[in-house]
């Protein structure tokens, strides 16, 4: 309903209880004179509703249409109305005998259509129907309620049609079970998620403020003290550990929509269930999940204030306070997916610490790739965690930053973007793993106690360059230097890995350089990996000197990650730098001031990152 935001109301009955009078009474304000058989379609229009929604009308009778178009109208009905007259004993026995099993008939049985009853003619009679109707509205849980009212006098005209709307806008039946007296399942996982979100001190209450918080979010504006209290006393007088510490539990939240539901509020949960992004199933719609499109050629990244908000959940479900999420803080942060979005890889693929938790600036990181190379995703996650909510944004759209095309970088000789990717080739052995990882801060005896089958082929982390601060991000190119995806090829960097021990490993990387990168599109460092072990004459047409030469790039940097503490950074810095900096020629490159330049701006900046990180972690 909500997705075509219109209403289509249908009205079966018996003859003669007045239906097609009460079609008419309520367009035109008064009891009509003469009564067709049928009334013609009619649409309210959207402005003149309680709701604000539009909605059709279509009458039908028996003398006029046939059993197919009755069927026909059945099935494209939002609700219907069955109308009695309140003074004919037939008319509500046909309701249960031919009216409710003909529309089951007619509908499917996991998303039957709501029922509102109508007691027509009630100013003939000095009684209530209401006795007969109750033991009906208990045996069919697809009745959403009963209205008595009058065509003649207008009795209850408009609430009949209100009640209609309501029944579609805010069904009882995904909500809740009438045999139970309880609410459903998916109801009270969906109401638990946005308890979790609206908890911003992670301590298993909402207090005043959050309180208001979540009643400003959803219905725009704050509860005035008394109010507060008179809702607590309430949840006090009914459930037992529904209030603690003066601030209302999982369990009083969900009591008070239970009652809510019970007294016929409907509309109050379905407020909240759809300003939290849920559709009329209790699925998160897909406009709240990916409310984003992005232009090709562009890259993605997540802004200041997206930083805060992932910030502000870091540091809501790190209860210990030692910069690092345990796998049970970890646990508690993702309770409101409806799955666990990162596995054990993550854990190699940003920074931990020496018990293999993910720290801040892992986690951090790990936001960021996703961000990188599947915003959708991203846009899900901050979905289910309620960023548009929480940081009161129209949408989760509202936490990315879509760069400018590259093109356009290089043409300006300057670029704004954040995070730069460098896609890293090598033959099998030469040591790519070890790159990825030693980028990490992990030396050789920390990467061979990683599990095999938790490798990534990605690994993430920030630099500095020029004193400011970026993020790199490294993948591992699988070697098959005959099937290369443009994704594979698509990078601000190539690094060309050899192992500098094997005398057949730049044999690989020299092919691949001339095979996709002669182009010269994206710049090219080659790395003699494992300096430590003794260096082998490459058996090549040119050594690895002379082939950087020639083909205009810097000298081969030797690197090695057997090291008694964290491998040396400052290869990293050099590719950040010209991931930065493509323009530049290999003049500028191969100036010694220039890396001068860069390898002090990162080391000062390096130094001052860590004083103020001891700085927030004391604040914290």
């Amino acid at each position: 309903i909500r997705k075509k935001q219109e209403s289509e109301m249908f009205r079966p009955t018996n003859t003669k209880v007045g239906k097609t009078s009460l079609i008419m009474s309520l367009v035109s304000e008064e009891f009509p004179d003469v009564v067709p058989y049928r009334a013609e379609e009619i649409t309210i229009p959207a402005d003149v509703t309680p709701e604000r929604v539009p909605t059709h009308i279509v009458d039908y009778s028996e003398a006029e249409q046939t059993d197919e178009q009755l069927s026909s109208e059945i099935s494209k009905a939002n609700v219907i109305c069955i109308v009695y007259a309140v003074n004919n004993k037939k008319s509500i026995e046909k309701v249960t005998n031919h009216w409710i099993p003909l529309i089951n008939e007619n509908t499917d049985k996991d998303s039957r259509v709501p029922i509102i009853l109508v007691g027509n003619k009630s100013d003939l009679v000095e009684h209530s129907s209401m006795e007969t109707i109750l033991p009906i509205m208990n045996q069919y849980t697809e009745i959403e309620t009963c209205v008595e009212c009058s065509a003649k006098n207008l009795k209850n005209i408009s609430e009949l049609f209100y009640y209609a709307q309501k029944a579609v806008l805010h069904p009882t039946g995904p909500l809740y079970c009438p045999e139970d007296k309880e609410m459903k399942p998916a109801c009270i996982k969906a109401l638990t998620r946005i308890f979790k979100i609206s908890d911003m001190g992670n301590d298993g209450i909402l207090n005043d403020n959050e309180l208001n918080f979540f009643q400003r979010t959803c219905f725009n504006a704050p509860l005035q003290a008394q109010a507060l209290e008179d809702v607590k006393n309430v949840v006090r007088k009914n459930v037992i550990d529904g209030v603690r510490d003066n601030g209302l539990t999982l369990k009083g939240f969900l009591f008070l929509h239970t009652l809510f539901i019970q007294r016929g509020r409907h509309e109050t949960t379905w407020t909240v269930l759809r300003r939290f992004g849920y559709d009329d199933d209790l699925e998160l719609h897909q406009d709240y999940l990916f409310p984003l499109k992005i232009p090709p050629g562009c890259t993605t990244e997540l802004n200041h204030n997206a930083y805060l908000f992932l910030q502000s959940v870091f540091d809501k479900h790190d209860k210990d306070r030692d910069c690092a999420l345990s796998p049970e803080e970890l646990k508690d942060l993702f309770d409101v997916f409806p799955y666990l979005p990162w596995g054990p890889d993550v854990n190699n693929t940003v920074c931990t610490n020496d018990q293999g938790w993910i720290t801040y600036q892992g986690y951090l990181s790990q936001w960021t790739l996703t961000t990188y190379l599947d915003v959708q995703r991203c846009l899900e996650y901050l979905g289910y965690l309620g960023y548009s909510i929480v940081s009161e944004q129209e949408s989760q759209a509202a936490a990315i930053t879509v760069t400018r095309d590259k093109k356009i970088d290089l043409q300006k000789k300057q670029t704004q973007r954040s995070v730069f990717r460098c896609n890293v080739f090598g033959d099998r052995g030469s040591g790519k793993s070890g790159f990825l990882q030693a980028f990490l801060g992990r030396n050789l005896v920390r990467q061979n106690a990683i599990n095999e089958e938790h490798v990534s082929y990605y690994a993430i982390s920030t630099t500095y360059v020029y004193g400011q601060e970026k993020y790199l991000l490294l993948h591992e190119v699988v070697p098959d230097i005959d099937v290369l995806s443009d994704a594979e090829l698509t990078c601000d960097i190539v690094c060309l890995v050899y192992d500098s021990s094997n005398p057949h490993s730049f044999e690989y990387c020299a092919r691949i350089f001339k095979h996709y990168f002669l182009d010269g599109k994206a710049p090219c460092m080659m790395i003699a990996a494992k300096s430590d072990l003794q260096e082998a004459r490459q058996l090549y047409a040119l050594s690895p000197l002379e082939f950087c030469r020639a083909h205009k790039m810097p000298p081969p940097q030797g690197f090695t990650c057997n090291t008694a503490d964290a491998p040396c950074r400052d290869i990293y810095t050099k590719l950040a730098t010209m991931a930065m900096h493509p323009h530049m020629t290999q003049a500028d490159l191969g100036s010694s001031t220039f890396w001068l330049k860069a390898s002090v701006g990162a080391t000062m900046f390096a130094v001052l990152g860590f004083a103020m990180y001891r700085m927030l972690l004391k604040q914290r």
